[in-house]
């Protein structure tokens, strides 16, 4: 097992700092299409009975943990039930291979619609405009993924910012499989471009629209 490291890695100095002001820009600028969407959609969810959100401490830039929002998808009981579903072999070596279940069964209904159009991670935007995510960025992940799959190759993902949205996004998302997410996410961390920012945003609502996320 590869050691893993959450000691701070040298930012790159200039993209940065341009890239944060670039994302609350459009935070605000778009804050008319997605705050009643947004609200709306916390209206449905509550209406079904249990909790709006879910949460979970995800590792940031530079090694530092923050807690991720998400509005929730599956039923009240879905923690309880994953040990159950992975007694299947077909769920167990989907769960293995790509760390979720594509077609979860403990989704709810509205559930299965917010992750087809990646809805759920609207809430995320409160972590970009707390500087612990930006639009566009690796994947946040959970310290055991990156332990698990990244090692010491971690420190490079993390110079960067997650993001709401990536090149793994827009590039299979769910499909690829963790050796193809970490070959995205480090060329990414690598060369961050506001270019490449704005070309992966595009094709990401592209992708909300057609609603071929997951």
């Amino acid at each position: 097992m590869h050691s893993f490291s959450l000691s701070p890695a040298r930012p790159y100095p200039v993209v940065l700092p341009i890239k944060h002001g670039l994302d609350i820009a459009l935070i605000m600028l778009t804050a008319p299409l997605w705050m009643p969407l947004l609200l709306g959609t916390a209206l449905m969810i509550a209406a079904q009975g249990g909790g709006v959100f879910f949460s979970q401490i995800r590792i940031g830039q530079n090694g530092q943990p923050f807690r991720i929002w998400k509005f929730r998808t599956m039923r009240p009981s879905a923690e309880g039930r994953l040990a159950a579903l992975l007694q299947d072999p077909a769920f167990r070596e989907e769960w293995e291979r790509y760390g979720k279940l594509v077609n979860d069964p403990r989704q709810t209904w509205f559930g299965r619609i917010l992750r087809r159009h990646s809805l759920d991670e609207l809430p995320q935007l409160w972590n970009v405009l707390r500087g612990e995510m930006s639009l566009v960025g690796p994947r946040p992940l959970l310290p055991e993924e990156l332990r698990r799959e990244y090692g010491a190759l971690a420190a490079t993902v993390l110079r960067v910012r997650p993001g709401m949205t990536g090149a793994w996004q827009v590039s299979g998302r769910n499909r690829l499989s963790y050796a193809q997410r970490l070959d995205l996410d480090l060329a990414y961390a690598r060369n961050p471009s506001l270019m490449t920012d704005l070309a992966i945003l595009a094709r990401t609502f592209r992708a909300i629209l057609r609603g071929t996320g997951h």
